[in-house]
């Protein structure tokens, strides 16, 4: 069997918008990121389908890309109604509480409904949904080596007790009680 592969990072995650421009325009002014180009194609590369496409892509800092494709032949686009809104999302990475608070109110000034901060022990987020419905979180880190550790020496546990009971297990409730305490 062969072996697998070394990794070297995620060359782009993608998603579908429902307008380029409008989409590019978003994340370019709330976010501030760079526009690194665009490809478009009458026909898919991987399947030869006739099916074409306006895909853009935006630089989310330390070689990472946030990628979308325009549809316009396709349904209107909708999300999972069986999965809660909360749940799929994209999650980029602030520097400091200053960087955090500063988007916050930079979304805020743009109209945007900003859930947060909110306290998850090891790290403090903020919500806000783009304009095609995708939940944006931004987090800023605060869990010390120590306590990463300690979540990394239990999460074999923790899945194999959830795997076995679909209960929320136990072994990291000392983070749920550090929040408490800051509260």
């Amino acid at each position: 069997m062969a072996d697998a592969p070394k990794l070297n990072g995620v060359h782009h995650v993608a998603y579908r918008c429902k307008d380029a421009k409008e989409t590019v325009d978003f994340y370019k002014d709330v976010l501030g990121m760079d526009f690194q180009l665009a490809i478009a194609e009458d026909k898919v590369p991987s399947t030869g389908a006739a099916d074409p496409y306006m895909h853009v892509f935006l630089d989310a800092g330390n070689g990472n890309v946030l990628a979308f494709f325009e549809l316009p032949t396709r349904p209107e686009m909708g999300r999972d109604q069986n999965t809660p809104e909360w749940v799929q999302h994209i999650a980029f990475k602030v520097a400091t509480m200053e960087d955090l608070m500063n988007a916050k109110a930079r979304a805020e000034s743009r109209g945007l409904d900003v859930v947060g901060p909110t306290h998850h022990g090891i790290f403090k987020s903020i919500y806000f949904f783009d304009p095609n419905g995708h939940r944006l979180e931004l987090a800023c880190d605060i869990g010390t080596p120590e306590q990463m550790s300690e979540l990394k020496s239990v999460a074999e546990d923790m899945l194999a007790e959830w795997s076995a009971t679909k209960k929320a297990p136990r072994h990291a409730a000392w983070l749920h009680e550090k929040i408490a305490e800051e509260s």
